[in-house]
């Protein structure tokens, strides 16, 4: 069984295991009833984040990701006179063969766009979010059951439950959970913005269908991986990309310029396992190198490279979208993505880095996963094999409600409680550079709230540096 960090630790490129040894997420035995939950949020306070790392779901999380990264990777061929060419996976293939639960989850999000054309934007001045989103999430809210059942395999939905009795409240079935997390997926009517938080929804709601069997009518191997991350994660992209363009949704949770992307975060992991060093079904992940005749990271400053890219491999894709809506000098406005393009070890370092850089800036950001919730597919219970979280800046500087606050600063000290969080390293803190970050413990990392590029691309002198704000010398 896996550990808290397991599912996110890189293994080395020389390691060889039989294909059913890779950590799989679990489908559960449809013989068996399973007592559904509907989901509810548990992350409340900073210090819940601990408590989150050593959940089932965290657990379940990471090894559901690494599964799907690992099928993008380019594998090796061989032919009778020795090793043939690459087979690698673009975004659009005529020969991946999508299973028909992949089909009918595309046809899903097709019918989710298409209620855009229903609540058309407002045309009145606005600054931030135009209101008509909030129109169409009233419409998905309105329609999402119904979408579920034209969508999803009756025996999903159907999973069975233990029976409820007399004169108890209606059984909670899989469709409550799947409900919750479909309807998270798509960004908050209340502060019209979309982040990286509503993006792990869509992506426990693919978990959550992984579970339940959904996806057994395609072939295993990496096969039915592939068709779930091109065949229906890339769809969910653009469906977001058009949401954002149409109602100017605000970045959730954002660090403006100083972050990775405004919006998401997983097509650069997906991305970057697309141009890999290619592997044999049997061997670990590469965390170095990259597939033959793969462009060159720091293509992603080529507008010409970009849209040639961007329809077959998900990095672009995301950098594309990027161009479409920011101008200026691309080091400007994603000093980030251009600091991580000049990576001199390939795209299996920096998918490498991306993970890592998902677990310290996605999975353990209170402001990210607090409004995450846990029902029993994706559940808060402990993992009994979880390690303890380690301390990191980011378990230091977790924030605190009101009342955790004021008891904290009346508990025994006259210094304000957020004096305690510098003393703790929020302030003051040693230089990390991200050439430290791709290959520190994953819950040793550091935040990216203030981070600089200072120096040519892919050098240690161009790495982050926290210790001072952006525009500081």
């Amino acid at each position: 069984m896996a550990t808290a960090t397991e599912p996110f630790q890189p293994t080395s490129s020389s390691g060889s295991l039989s294909s059913a040894q890779f950590p799989q997420l679990e489908i559960l035995d449809s013989s068996i009833p399973h007592a559904f939950l509907l989901p509810n949020k548990f992350i409340n306070d900073g210090p819940d984040v601990s408590r989150f790392l050593v959940s089932q779901a965290y657990r379940d999380i990471g090894i559901f990701l690494m599964q799907l990264n690992r099928s993008l990777c380019p594998r090796k061929t061989s032919s009778g006179s020795g090793t043939g060419p690459s087979k690698v996976f673009p975004l659009n293939s005529a020969d991946r063969q999508d299973p028909e639960s992949v089909q009918r989850l595309h046809s899903l999000l097709g019918e989710i766009m298409t209620l855009i054309d229903a609540a058309p934007p407002d045309p009145g001045p606005r600054r931030f979010g135009n209101v008509s989103f909030r129109k169409w999430y009233n419409l998905l809210e309105q329609n999402v059951e119904t979408l579920l059942k034209q969508h999803v395999s009756a025996d999903v939905l159907g999973f069975p439950a233990p029976d409820v009795p007399d004169g108890e409240n209606s059984r909670v079935g899989a469709i409550d959970e799947l409900r919750s997390y479909l309807l998270g997926a798509f960004g908050s009517p209340q502060r019209l913005d979309y982040g990286t938080g509503h993006e792990l929804s869509f992506f426990a709601f693919l978990g959550c269908l992984w579970k339940l069997g959904a996806f057994k009518d395609g072939a295993q191997g990496g096969d039915i991986e592939r068709s779930i991350v091109l065949g229906v994660f890339e769809p969910y992209l653009k469906v977001i990309r058009k949401l954002i363009l149409t109602y100017t949704l605000e970045p959730a949770g954002s660090h403006g310029v100083w972050g990775l992307d405004d919006h998401s975060f997983m097509p650069y992991i997906f991305g970057s396992a697309q141009f890999t060093r290619p592997i044999t079904e049997n061997d670990t992940m590469p965390l170095e190198g990259s597939v033959e005749r793969a462009p060159r990271p720091g293509d992603i400053t080529k507008s010409d490279a970009v849209e040639r890219l961007r329809e077959i491999n998900m990095y672009f894709s995301a950098i594309g979208f990027i161009n479409d809506v920011k101008k200026g000098p691309f080091w400007e406005h994603s000093p980030i993505l251009y600091d991580i393009s000049g990576i001199k070890d390939g795209w299996g370092k920096i998918n490498k880095g991306m993970i890592k850089m998902f677990n310290a800036e996605v999975l353990s950001k209170f402001p990210v996963v607090q409004h995450f919730p846990f029902g029993s597919l994706f559940s808060w219970d402990v993992d009994p094999n979880a390690a303890a979280p380690q301390q990191s800046v980011h378990m230091a500087n977790q924030p605190l409600t009101t009342t955790a606050a004021s008891a904290a600063s009346l508990a025994g000290s006259t210094t304000a409680p957020w004096a305690q969080t510098a003393r703790a390293g929020g302030l003051g803190r040693p230089n990390v550079r991200l050439a430290e970050t791709v290959d520190a413990q994953p819950a040793g990392l550091v935040s990216l709230d203030a981070v600089r590029p200072s120096g040519p691309r892919g050098t240690s002198g161009a790495q982050i540096s926290i210790t001072k704000a952006p525009w500081t010398k």
